[in-house]
């Protein structure tokens, strides 16, 4: 709302969040596309974070003993369990706060349980976990019906197009032409 100008009546700005080609697929289920390019956007994040940690560990050990300075060299079971740790706690965070990890958000993406809301903080730990472990189970999209993964059909969850967090996402819609589209999941 604004004023034009002394004792003007207020202008009232109808602004709609969600962009104009993106409003006929606003809270259907997202295709493995945009779900692998979200995935590869957070993974790159937890490599930016690993780094980080990398790097202050380096600095640290050489401000502590300069003169016998060696590089650390993490095995490599090390990094990929420090990695999965990392990336269990930044997706149950993402998911139970916001519904969303970074990548979700560029790509306009939202986590939702089967009455359409954020995900608690047990539900979103367990699909972090089941992430984490069985990252394939994601393809599983490509062949149901309802767009669903491994983990989503576990849990039932979804992951749908939502550009304007805040508001209400309909009961899981479908993204398959035809199919009920206001319909819960099954």
């Amino acid at each position: 709302m604004s004023h034009v100008g002394p004792g003007a009546e207020p202008v009232h700005h109808d602004v709609d969040p969600v962009p104009r080609e993106a409003r006929g697929i606003q809270g259907l289920r997202a295709g493995i596309v945009t779900r692998t390019a979200a995935n590869t956007v957070d993974f790159a994040a937890v490599v930016c974070v690993l780094t980080a940690c990398y790097a202050a560990w380096f600095a640290t050990r050489f401000l502590i003993h300069p003169a016998h300075f060696s590089a650390p060299n993490p095995p490599l079971g090390a990094v990929l369990v420090c990695g999965a740790a990392v990336l269990f706690v930044y997706f149950t965070a993402s998911w139970a706060t916001t519904g969303r990890t970074y990548g979700d958000h560029l790509l306009g993406l939202r986590v939702v349980d089967a009455r359409g809301e954020r995900l608690r903080w047990r539900s979103a730990a367990v699909r972090a976990a089941l992430c984490v472990v069985f990252p394939i189970g994601l393809y599983w999209s490509v062949i149901s019906a309802t767009s669903r993964s491994v983990q989503d059909t576990l849990l039932r969850t979804a992951v749908v197009y939502d550009w304007a967090a805040g508001m209400p996402i309909p009961p899981q819609r479908s993204s398959t032409p035809g199919e009920g589209r206001t319909s819960p999941p099954t």
